[in-house]
C-alpha cells in the first residue's frame, strides 16, 4: 500500500483509516470480533487507527483497540 506523510512528522501512514467508533456499547461490544477487524485491516496494509473520543461505563474503542495487540 502506497504510504503517506502524516503532516510534517516523518511519519508514514496508509491513506485509509481504520474507525473504531463503532466498537464498544454503541457497536460491537465483541472484543475478539473487534480484534478480528484490526487485523483484517492490519493485514490489509492499514496501520492509521482512529479511536474514538468517547467513554462509557463499559469498555472503550481504544481499550478494545489495546485488546487486539
Amino acid at each position: 500500500m502506497r504510504m503517506r506523510p502524516l503532516g510534517r512528522t516523518g511519519i508514514q501512514v496508509s491513506p485509509y483509516c481504520l474507525g473504531t467508533m463503532m466498537f464498544a456499547p454503541f457497536g460491537n461490544p465483541d472484543p475478539d470480533d473487534c480484534a478480528r477487524i484490526i487485523h483484517r485491516a492490519l493485514d490489509a496494509g492499514i496501520n492509521f487507527i482512529d479511536t474514538a473520543d468517547v467513554r462509557s461505563v463499559f469498555i472503550a474503542s481504544e481499550e478494545l483497540g489495546g485488546l487486539a495487540a
